[in-house]
């Protein structure tokens, strides 16, 4: 979907239209969960701080998120995939992965599919979405942002290999900032740069991660389309108005998070063997600390126990603390598949 909970409030409120909007926070705290096309003219990105996306865009207009609203408008556009295939991988609200080498409709060419899947959504819910098709998933997610908004991209096997030498490693799907700035220091710029290394020396600098990077270099990703994909973790996380710096207060933030967490986690009947702790400092820091228990954690109380214990840790904190996040990772019973995403407060 095109910049999907923009373009849902935008689509609801028509005073919206045409206008840089942003879906977040507008206080100084505040981040960016989506910004409209308008907006993204200016620079501003998701997971921008507002006060910076503000200055970036001085008429940027900020909107509450409404997380049932999208779940809602995600779940037609649910339907409207199953109408083509049963094959569905889910990877966000707004984003999934479709196998219709065999499809419901006995359409014969997947680009035929992607375009009558396209006109559907715009015909039900009003929004614009984009399609990339390829024969794998990786050129598949390539070619979906090769035409957004509101269009699409076929990768033939012929493409394949000669499209992804071109690209610079920072557009490689899974490849994020730092993956980027090590490759760059290795002489790595391009798909062809990664293609000219050998195996070992993908895996000796970038682990198992090295032959994944490998094989996409050369366009091979032989990854299925899961479409009961196992959810394997479930967190929650909190920006606060006002640094922390007391153990003492940080506790007191914890327990909302605790309880998002254990509530899914009861609900699905789902628990987890891994509790992690992320905390993001006033000056962006952000690190990590995990613990893993030999059987599954059985109650509130003992995620609870984990999750002070990793912060009693961390004390006393060398800076202010910005974010806290608990997550539950490690999840023992498959469920239907379901979007990953950190549950709002």
């Amino acid at each position: 979907m095109d910049a999907f909970y923009a373009s849902v409030e935008q689509r609801d409120n028509p005073d919206l239209r045409g206008k840089p909007v942003a879906v977040g926070g507008s206080r100084e705290r505040g981040v960016v969960a989506a910004a409209s096309y308008e907006a993204r003219k200016f620079g501003v990105r998701s997971a921008m701080p507002s006060v910076t996306a503000k200055r970036q865009c001085p008429d940027l207009i900020f909107v509450k998120p409404r997380f049932e609203v999208y779940k809602a408008v995600s779940q037609q556009i649910r339907e409207i995939f199953a109408e083509h295939t049963p094959i569905i991988e889910p990877l966000s609200l707004d984003e999934a992965y479709l196998d219709v080498t065999e499809n419901l409709q006995n359409i014969p060419l997947a680009r035929d599919v992607a375009l009558a899947i396209r006109a559907k959504i715009k015909e039900v819910t009003g929004l614009n979405a984009s399609a990339g098709i390829s024969y794998n998933k990786f050129l598949a997610k390539l070619a979906s942002d090769h035409r957004k908004p509101n269009g699409q991209y076929v990768i033939t096997p012929e493409m394949g290999p000669t499209f992804v030498e071109t690209l610079p490693v920072g557009k490689f799907h899974g490849i994020g900032p730092a993956t980027s700035a090590k490759m760059n220091s290795l002489g790595l710029y391009t798909g062809l740069d990664m293609r000219n290394q050998s195996l070992e020396f993908m895996q000796a600098n970038f682990g198992k991660a090295g032959s994944y990077y490998y094989w996409i270099s050369r366009g091979v990703d032989s990854r299925e389309v899961h479409a009961d994909r196992i959810r394997k973790s479930v967190g929650a996380e909190n920006t606060f108005s006002a640094d922390l710096t007391d153990f003492n207060a940080m506790l007191v933030e914890l327990e909302p998070l605790i309880d998002k967490v254990w509530r899914y986690c009861e609900g699905a009947g789902n628990p987890g063997r891994t509790v992690t702790l992320k905390i993001k400092f006033n000056d962006f820091e952000i690190i990590t600390r995990s613990r893993s228990v030999s059987v599954a954690v059985s109650c509130r109380g003992d995620l609870e126990r984990l999750s002070v214990a990793l912060l009693l840790n961390e004390m006393p904190v060398t800076k202010p603390v910005r974010l806290l996040g608990v997550s539950l990772s490690s999840l023992q019973s498959e469920i239907q598949a379901e979007p990953q995403f950190n549950l709002p407060l």
